[in-house]
């Protein structure tokens, strides 16, 4: 687990375009936070200009997920979905190589009676939220009042995945990619907290479809199964940016029953509740990833032709 951490960095001329990319991102990640929201929207607003692939696919989305908006409102809710996403960037950048000391003043925390309640006995606890333009961020902040270990998808490159991995080990108890099942396993055993989100389409692991606003979305069953094998109680984990800067981090309490028998039944539980977060904070979802690439009967990406 987490070898390219206890590795050398990797060195050579090929590397180099990569260690100037993240020095320019850990420079910025320490402009004023007041700055870097301004300037997160222009980026954003940028972004959504040249980005003309993700930015249909962003509003395809929200007219599936949304069609009770007429043209004008779901046109403005994609615009400030890349504004925010601008200043996502900024938040990724300090949570891996910045400062957090300007968001901790202006957090609450809610709900950390639930996790206490779901730890008692020894008990490992699995979070879930959806990928949210905050959650990078949100998860370092939590890291101050409760153990949070993660997992997650590794980068490509071996340089970005060097420095951000050794980033995100500066708050996370432990992070796992998501082929270390079995090392994950043994630390929800042990009465750990992983963190994670389970809302992308995808064709790695076990899936199923189930409704996400009301349409058929491929949804990975790693939520059951997980609790399952650990025993492990589940907790939804909500984080919401507001436009002063500040932050609220919700823990809702642990899904009774669950898990049951069956998997499409939890991983539709699990859905529903990341559904509730998205219409709590609809700007902040990462609506340019195909949500619905694969349905039932249909050829991939059939809605998003």
């Amino acid at each position: 687990m987490n070898d390219v951490v206890r590795t050398p960095p990797p060195r050579g001329p090929r590397h180099w375009p990569a260690w100037l990319g993240i020095g320019i991102a850990a420079l910025l990640a320490r402009l004023p936070w007041s700055l870097q929201r301004v300037l997160g929207r222009g980026i954003g607003r940028l972004l959504m200009a040249l980005l003309g692939s993700r930015r249909r696919v962003a509003a395809r989305n929200i007219a599936l997920c949304f069609p009770e908006l007429d043209v004008v409102a779901q046109a403005a809710l994609l615009r400030r979905s890349f504004e925010e996403l601008g200043i996502g960037l900024f938040e990724f950048a300090r949570a891996w190589w910045g400062s957090v000391e300007p968001m901790r003043g202006k957090v609450v925390v809610e709900g950390l009676e639930h996790l206490e309640a779901a730890r008692a006995g020894g008990r490992g606890v699995i979070i879930i939220s959806g990928h949210f333009i905050t959650l990078e961020l949100a998860a370092r902040l939590m890291c101050d009042h409760a153990p949070l270990a993660g997992m997650y998808r590794p980068h490509d490159g071996a340089v970005m995945e060097w420095a951000v991995l050794r980033g995100r080990l500066r708050y996370a108890s432990a992070m796992f990619t998501r082929e270390e099942l079995r090392p994950a396993l043994r630390h929800l055993k042990q009465g750990g907290l992983l963190w994670f989100a389970p809302d992308q389409d995808t064709r790695r692991g076990d899936s199923v479809f189930v409704p996400f606003f009301g349409r058929p979305a491929y949804s990975l069953t790693s939520t059951h199964q997980l609790a399952r094998l650990s025993g492990a109680a589940v907790l939804g984990f909500a984080h919401v940016r507001h436009d002063d800067g500040s932050y609220t981090l919700r823990l809702t309490p642990a899904f009774e029953a669950f898990p049951s028998a069956d998997a499409t039944a939890d991983t539709a539980r699990v859905m529903t509740a990341i559904e509730t977060m998205i219409r709590a904070a609809p700007t902040q979802y990462l609506w340019i990833h195909r949500r619905f690439k694969h349905q039932p009967d249909q050829p991939d990406n059939a809605l998003y032709r």
